[in-house]
């Protein structure tokens, strides 16, 4: 029903006000996604479809945030030519992209693994009126191929050398038992290959710093299922996946891109590629958990940061400062606050790794989340109005995150497999985002230094977009100016 809808908001001769009839049918999907969690059998299968309940959870996210971004469009694309096309193409690429994890078969998933991305491309495209938006979207279209191309390669491999199309035949004991050691790393290879992509993954984060161009609406719906369907990608194929020698290739990238991406959103000035590169830092931590087995933290993550960075990309107009409110900030710091920042970071670290027993890769996860309170710690801190208030209300919001990662850990257990890695490749995960965060604090008490100037030249290099991709004035604004003075 919402798909037929988005085709009649196509017809012109629909009134302007069926848009909001259009938001209002987007409810139904969510409403059965919610019966479905809830009701339905979660563990059947019917023909290429199966039900589970990472396939119910993931479509009741990605469809409810679909329909917050459509309802915030109402108001933030009115007037816009296009604006019939964005909420068909809105409905048709969140749609695709929910129906892509609830499909048993391998042909279907690599078909709905490209639909969505075509939805972005074409979501990009809409104003192709404006160049750096027409670059943008070849860009996109040319990485995503890729993506699909390896996925499709992946399919048609797995087939070959198991002789099945249902993923839970191809992904069975039995099937992979009798596959060679380089037919497995073969196909992982591909596997990360497609999931390394859309997440702008280095060395592909040129499409992801380039997209910032698009409406504010369609970098937040990067986020329901289309920049973060890699995660999700490794953990449908986790028995091919785990144990594998590929986890270390994902690895490495994955953690190459964490320090990349976090130094990019440290030296952009632009609010958006701040936000961009921060989501090809957190995408990388998401591919890091799957690299290491911890499957459920990383569809936790997942889920987290795309209600969380959608947010921020929807409130964007927001960081615009407002000349009549002065902020105090403190400059003279005390060293007491820094350090009881840090002690309790430390402290939330060991408590986690204390009373987590059944985490996956809890060590990493313990670190991620003692340095994030010691660092917001530190950021609160800084301002001298409302300091105390902050850090309560910081720690209602990590005993509710808590609380939260406690709920999503007991619902997805049955469905999301519950991988040990070796603590070797957890000490190396560790190892290289503790010896890059140690540099980072290296560089910036030493920002004098000529290796500190390359490194900043150097990351704002790369997290600079080619000259094709900007214009330092709109023309097609221009161009219609003239049009109507003519």
């Amino acid at each position: 029903m919402a798909l037929i809808s988005s085709l009649l908001l196509l017809d012109r001769r629909m009134p302007l006000y069926y848009v909001q009839v259009h938001v209002g049918v987007m409810v139904l999907p969510i409403a059965a996604a919610l019966a479905g969690l809830i009701f339905a059998d979660h563990h059947a299968a019917a023909g290429l479809w199966r039900s589970d309940i990472l396939a119910w959870f993931m479509a009741l996210f990605i469809l409810t945030l679909g329909w917050m971004i459509a309802r915030f469009c109402l108001r933030y694309l009115h007037g816009d030519r296009a604006y019939r096309k964005y909420f068909s193409l809105l409905t048709f690429t969140v749609s695709a992209a929910a129906l892509t994890w609830m499909n048993n078969d391998i042909r279907l998933l690599v078909l709905f693994w490209g639909l969505p991305l075509l939805g972005l491309v074409q979501l990009t495209r809409l104003k192709r009126e404006w160049r750096p938006a027409r670059t943008a979207a070849v860009r996109m279209a040319m990485v995503f191929s890729l993506s699909w191309l390896a996925l499709f390669a992946a399919g048609l491999w797995l087939w070959s050398a198991t002789g099945h199309w249902q993923l839970s035949l191809a992904l069975s004991s039995e099937s992979i038992r009798h596959l060679e050691w380089w037919e497995k790393t073969g196909v992982n290879v591909l596997l990360i290959l497609a999931a390394i992509i859309p997440a702008g993954q280095w060395p592909f984060q040129r499409w992801l710093l380039e997209s910032a161009v698009t409406p504010t609406p369609i970098s937040a719906v990067m986020h329901a299922g289309l920049i973060n369907a890699g995660g999700l990608l490794l953990t449908r194929f986790f028995p091919l996946f785990s144990g594998d020698i590929s986890q270390m290739l994902l690895l490495v990238l994955a953690s190459i891109s964490v320090l990349i991406g976090t130094g990019i959103s440290f030296v952009q000035v632009d609010y958006k590629r701040q936000l961009v590169a921060s989501t090809m830092a957190q995408m990388g931590l998401m591919l890091i958990q799957c690299a290491l087995g911890a499957y459920v933290a990383a569809v936790i993550h997942l889920v987290l940061h795309g209600l969380f960075k959608a947010t921020l990309f929807l409130q964007s107009g927001s960081v615009v400062p407002n000349p009549n409110k002065t902020i105090h900030r403190s400059r003279n710091l005390s060293k007491t606050w820094l350090f009881a920042g840090a002690a309790a970071g430390l402290a939330v670290g060991v408590m986690f790794w204390l009373t987590s027993p059944e985490e996956n890769a809890k060590l990493l996860s313990a670190l991620i989340l003692g340095w994030s309170l010691a660092f917001v710690w530190g950021r609160i801190a800084v301002f001298e109005n409302g300091r105390t208030i902050g850090l309560i209300v910081l720690a209602g919001l990590a005993l509710a995150s808590g609380a939260v990662h406690v709920s999503f850990m007991k619902l997805l257990h049955t469905s999301v497999p519950l991988f040990r890695t070796s603590i070797i490749t957890e000490m190396a995960a560790v190892f290289i985002l503790i010896t890059g965060g140690l540099a980072g604090i290296w560089f910036s008490t030493h920002r004098s230094s000529d290796s500190f100037a390359r490194l900043y030249m150097w990351l704002v290099h790369i997290g600079e977009p080619r000259s094709e991709s900007v214009e330092s004035h709109p023309h097609y604004l221009a161009a219609y100016l003239k049009k109507e003075r003519i």
